[in-house]
This record gives C-alpha cells, structure tokens and sequence, in this order.
C-alpha cells in the first residue's frame, strides 16, 4: 500500500513538473470546481466554466492509441471523475480520480468509460437496479497491483485532456471493440442530442 501511494506521488510530482507536447504543463490534480474546456485557435482545450455533464449523445468511438504522453482513445488513463449525482454541481462537484478507458471525442473533450477494480458480479443485480452496468475486462498495467478490472459501459463521461494525471496502458483492440459493443447496446445505438 505504501508503494502504491509513493507511485502515486511521483507520479503527481513527474506530470506538475513535465512540460506536455504542446508546450504548456499539465495540472498535478483535478480540475477546479469551475474548470471545462474551451476551445482555443488551435482547437486544444483551455478552462472556463464547470463540467458540462455527462455525454448522452451518439458516441462514434474511435481506437488511437499513441503512447506520446497525450492521451488518446484506446488507452487507459487516470483523471478526475465527477460522481454521477454530483456531475451538475458547478459550484462544488465531488468526484474520484480514478482509471478511465478513452473512447472518442465530443470537440476539445475526450470521452471516457470508467473502470473500477471492485467485483460488480457479486451486486450484478443491485448495480443494475440503479441503472450501473459493468463489463469485465481482465488486468492490465493501469492496475500496480494486477486486479482485474471492469468498465461501466452505460455511463459517457467528459474528460479535459489537460486533466489527465497519467497515462495506464493501452488496451488492445479486441477488447475495445468488445467494450464499444457493449456500451453501444446498453446505450441503445439510436441516442441522439449531448
């Protein structure tokens, strides 16, 4: 446990101090209760206003993963998740950094699928009834300590690429279009509108 969180500390400290690509340096936590992207000339996000909710729109999923230090769909990274009954607190929205798997885009923001370590086939049942649904997808090098883990597939979320802490690991292509499957069918494939 203490490893863990050593690793996490370096890990803050590497992204607080290391210039990205474009030339500016990533912020070493969440972002602030009144962050979101907006668009800059170069297209790349800046912070304005609060997190704009959940994406509930059609997701056209894309697979590019580039392990370059910026964060691209196929890979898993870690950011700041707003819990999903305080996504619409603008003032004081409460989350969870936590792994995520980058699926597409929706303008200067990424869109996520969230990942947990924790079992959900023993509360399959439960987890359904309030509208969470998991999918297996095995370890990987996102996890320090090797724990399989899961993805919620019927939950879109926004992430600031600015607001990546680090990148995981890439997930392979199969399982990606396994996760898009699924998160297409408990979406349903006709959602329209953000």
């Amino acid at each position: 446990m203490a490893n863990r969180w050593l690793n996490l500390l370096l890990d803050v400290l590497r992204s607080a101090t290391r210039p990205s690509s474009r030339g500016t340096t990533r912020p070493s936590s969440r972002p602030s209760a009144t962050s979101r992207p907006s668009t800059t000339r170069r297209g790349a996000p800046t912070r304005t206003t609060g997190y704009p909710g959940d994406y509930t729109g059609t997701v056209r999923p894309v697979y590019s993963p580039s392990l370059d230090g910026e964060p691209d769909p196929g890979e898993v990274v870690w950011t700041w998740v707003p819990y999903e009954e305080d996504q619409n607190n603008v003032n004081n929205p409460r989350g969870k950094d936590r792994p995520v798997l980058l699926i597409g885009r929706d303008g200067p923001w990424l869109l996520a699928l969230q990942l947990t370590s924790k079992d959900h086939d023993r509360d399959a049942a439960q987890e359904a009834r309030y509208g969470r649904l998991w999918m297996d997808i095995g370890s990987g090098p996102w996890d320090g300590q090797g724990r399989p883990s899961e993805v919620r597939i019927n939950r879109v979320i926004r992430v600031d690429p600015h607001a990546v802490r680090r990148e995981g690991a890439v997930l392979d292509k199969r399982r990606f279009d396994q996760v898009v499957a699924a998160m297409q069918k408990a979406r349903g494939s006709g959602r329209r509108g953000r």
